[in-house]
């Protein structure tokens, strides 16, 4: 098994993620198999109990691990099925040597970091990388790891992601804080064979040369990952600047590589470069202040958006803000968020928990239904459609949701399981809402449409999980059929 390890410097944010994920692009198509794995050092054992505020989006996995949305990224990209093994935590590792230890499989000896925790990081990672994720048998031939982890030498590449901003009237590019950098990274015994530089425009050589002679990385390794139009020219930037000869050099791979054929990738990078009819989509949710918590429906919306030749155009609408007790206490937010529904094209409800917000996503879905606007909600969204049309055409007026967990799976992926009550599906049927998916046990409902309607469904299960690009999630591609 060889290694290519992705680490960052100066800041975060820098998208270790979408390098590494890029990487593993190009490698794939010089023909290699390839896995991934994301080591996070937090103590939780999966991101599952984590704020969207402030972890982002908890991505779901085929097996049910609740993992960090870089995951997503090495899914979409990739085009695998990882499994929630290919996330490490600092809290999975201590509790499986804890567990070890209860057990006594130390043999009453005192149990270290080193050599334990670290043995058993090693052990993991190994354990991890030689499970096939692609549908093939056996091993791949390509481990990418973002973050932590090292062995070996010959096959092991290290990849540093740094910084290089530009201060002052001149415009200078600093190389300054990834040679702090790089030095912190030698401190800990870590020697990178490549710089992915993270910049607003191209390198200049000076900078480039100063960046080779400072860190001692030969020039020719020091790539650089500057703006873009969108992420997907990120595996053709690397190409370009023949990444993927360092890595495969570094890894002693070249003799069983074949040239990169990125013919197909960069047919779809372009095309969305050259997008020109644009369609409005109104994103109603809680967490709209961080879009990260979201990213996975975003990407999934692009896809679908893509495959209708359609450029999408989000409008992030606070759901609280088209609550009516937001007209008394914030009115011109109350108005403006009505404007931006009132605009939209499509109206798009995604997953949340709790109670906050549920009044506004209900007036966004009666809104929608009401004015034959395209509607799609996933989980909570499903629930609010249900809640909305019992409470407006029933007359149920105390109609409610409440949180039903369930471990099953269908062929989709689920997070929490909500359950529409059975006793009244007969009633919402006869008034018009037809419930036209169920899962294997015939008494859950998954699927709701509104016949009739140009295009109103709900999914209790989350299709933007499984989207990849080339490949859109069908309730998204749906929803955008119709402006084709």
């Amino acid at each position: 098994m060889k290694y290519v390890l992705v680490t960052g410097g100066v800041v975060s944010g820098l998208g270790k993620g979408v390098t590494a994920s890029s990487i593993g692009v190009v490698l794939k198509a010089c023909g290699l198999r390839v896995t991934s794995i994301k080591i996070d050092p937090y103590l939780n054992t999966d991101a599952g109990t984590m704020s969207p505020f402030e972890h982002g989006e908890v991505f779901v996995l085929d097996d049910g691990g609740e993992v960090d949305l870089d995951l997503g990224n090495y899914e979409r990209f990739l085009d695998v099925t990882l499994t929630k093994e290919n996330n490490i935590t600092t809290g999975k590792i201590y509790q499986s040597v804890l567990d070890k230890e209860r057990k006594g499989d130390f043999l009453g000896k005192t149990v270290q970091v080193v050599p334990h925790i670290t043995d058993a990081i090693k052990e993991r990672i190994e354990s991890v990388a030689h499970v096939p994720v692609d549908g093939k048998e056996g091993p791949a031939d390509v481990c990418v790891i973002e973050l932590g982890g090292t062995v070996g030498h010959d096959n092991f590449c290290l990849i540093h992601v740094s910084l290089i901003p530009v201060l002052g009237v001149v415009g200078e590019q600093k190389t300054k804080p990834t040679q702090h950098s790089v030095r912190e990274l030698r401190a800990l015994g870590l020697t990178p064979h490549l710089l992915a530089c993270r910049s607003a425009q191209p390198l200049l050589d000076n900078t480039k040369q100063k960046l080779s002679q400072f860190c001692h990385v030969p020039a020719a390794n020091i790539l650089n990952i500057h703006d873009v139009p969108n992420i997907w020219h990120i595996p053709l930037l690397l190409r370009n600047q023949n990444a993927h000869h360092s890595i495969l050099k570094q890894l002693d791979l070249l003799s069983i590589a074949t040239p990169p054929d990125l013919e197909a990738w960069t047919r779809m990078a372009e095309t969305f470069d050259n997008l020109t009819d644009s369609v409005r989509i109104a994103m109603v949710g809680k967490y709209v202040g961080l879009t990260d918590s979201y990213l996975s429906v975003v990407k999934a919306l692009l896809h679908a958006c893509i495959a209708c030749s359609l450029k999408p155009s989000i409008d992030w609408i606070a759901a609280s803000d088209l609550e009516d007790d937001s007209a008394e206490l914030a009115p011109e937010a109350h108005a403006a968020a009505w404007k931006t529904l009132r605009n939209a094209e499509c109206v798009l409800v995604p997953g949340g928990f709790g109670d906050r917000g549920v009044s506004g996503m209900i007036l966004a879905a009666k809104y929608a239904r009401e004015n034959n606007v395209p509607y799609l909600g996933i989980c909570l969204g499903m629930q609010i459609s249900v809640i909305e049309y019992a409470r407006s055409v029933l007359g149920f007026e105390r109609a409610n949701s409440a949180e039903y967990c369930n471990a099953q799976y269908v062929d989709e992926r689920h997070r929490h399981r909500y359950e529409v009550n059975p006793d009244i599906i007969e009633v919402l049927e006869e008034a018009g809402l037809k419930f036209v998916g169920k899962d294997e046990t015939g008494k859950r409902m998954e699927v709701l449409e509104l016949p009739g309607h140009l295009f109103y469904v709900g999914v209790q299960f989350h299709p933007e999980f499984k989207s990849r690009p080339g490949k859109p999630s069908a309730p998204f591609l749906g929803t955008f059929t119709v402006h084709r």
